[in-house]
């Protein structure tokens, strides 16, 4: 490899935290010191860099930590890295250690922080995508999806447990913000009868056609994954005017919360963040700047922070089909 476009970086965590994110630290740390690159991590994400939270990493830095969810460096949003004052702090602090280019972990908001920043001073930035909500656009997964997914289908099938034992209908909310990937999958993984998503139109008229449907094949019990985002009516609504509907249903809503953010990451996750922590630092080191480190096709792919940022990843509308087919 040619002699390297920069010779000292530092990384942080920033956003909603999500499984995976230490495994894409450990990779940034030790891949920056393979090749003799000095790598900083900074705490609490923007934060860190406008208030001179430095600290110098190596190997052992990073030791034990690809099994662990959440991020050693913490993670924050940060309001005053949004005004150009915070930013002019940041920027001063980079120049301080010699901070050369940014390794920013994290979701749209980061990628967002991360190219305004480079916009204004020049310092190069590379995005990993770590999220649950698998809705940066750029790479077919995002670190913690697959996590999160698992997370939610393990939860999902103990509720289906105890809804068939008393014949109950349970809605269950899953995180996703604005998007349904992870209501999708796990809906059609747990054989839900129903499966809410911002992504398409649904009306009351066809959950309770399914409701219907369902009481005709002989079923007694059913669940019904809800993205957060939904559109129609929140989870507890959708519960209400089911329940007015029919009235003889013994209903409950079950909302999973953040512990979809948390926990070990699947071994889908590590491999993934490690990946992407070793094309970020690769890419800097070609050249590369104001772009995302993604995997498409199984292979590291750059995508520039702009469009990672407006664009979104399509829902597999076969997946609708199919899960429809097979919840009857």
């Amino acid at each position: 490899m040619k002699e390297s476009a920069v010779k000292k970086i530092a990384v942080l965590t920033s956003g909603g935290d999500s499984p995976g994110m230490n495994a894409a630290l450990r990779a940034v740390v030790r891949t920056a010191n393979y090749y003799n690159i000095e790598c900083y991590g900074v705490r609490e994400g923007y934060n860190g860099l406008i208030n001179d939270d430095f600290l110098k990493m190596g190997p052992r830095s990073v030791k034990n930590i690809i099994n662990q969810g959440g991020t050693i460096l913490k993670s924050a949003r940060s309001k005053e890295f949004r005004t150009k004052e915070g930013r002019q702090k940041a920027y001063d602090n980079c120049v301080k250690y010699g901070i050369e280019a940014l390794v920013c972990i994290g979701g749209d908001g980061t990628f967002t922080g991360a190219k305004i920043f480079n916009e204004e001073f020049g310092i190069r930035v590379i995005g990993v995508p770590g999220t649950i909500d698998n809705d940066i656009f750029g790479t077919d997964n995002t670190i913690g999806f697959d996590t999160a997914l698992n997370t939610a289908m393990d939860a999902i099938d103990k509720i289906r447990d105890t809804a068939t034992s008393h014949n109950r209908v349970f809605f269950v909310e899953v995180m996703g913000r604005d998007a349904g990937f992870i209501a999708l999958n796990s809906g059609l993984a747990t054989g839900a009868l129903d499966i809410l998503i911002p992504e398409k139109k649904d009306s009351m008229d066809e959950l309770f056609t399914n409701f219907r449907n369902a009481e005709k094949t002989g079923k007694s019990s059913s669940i019904v994954v809800v993205a957060e985002g939904e559109k129609l009516a929140n989870i507890y609504e959708l519960a209400e005017q089911t329940k007015v509907e029919f009235p003889d249903y013994d209903i409950r809503v079950a909302i999973l919360g953040h512990i979809q953010r948390g926990g070990s990451p699947s071994c889908a996750d590590r491999v993934l963040a490690s990946r992407l922590g070793f094309g970020a630092v690769t890419g800097l080191m070609a050249g590369e700047n104001n772009v995302m480190a993604g995997m498409r096709s199984n292979e590291i792919v750059y995508t520039p922070i702009e469009d990672a940022i407006k664009k979104h990843n399509e829902i597999n509308k076969d997946l609708l089909l199919i899960s429809e087919i097979l919840a009857i």
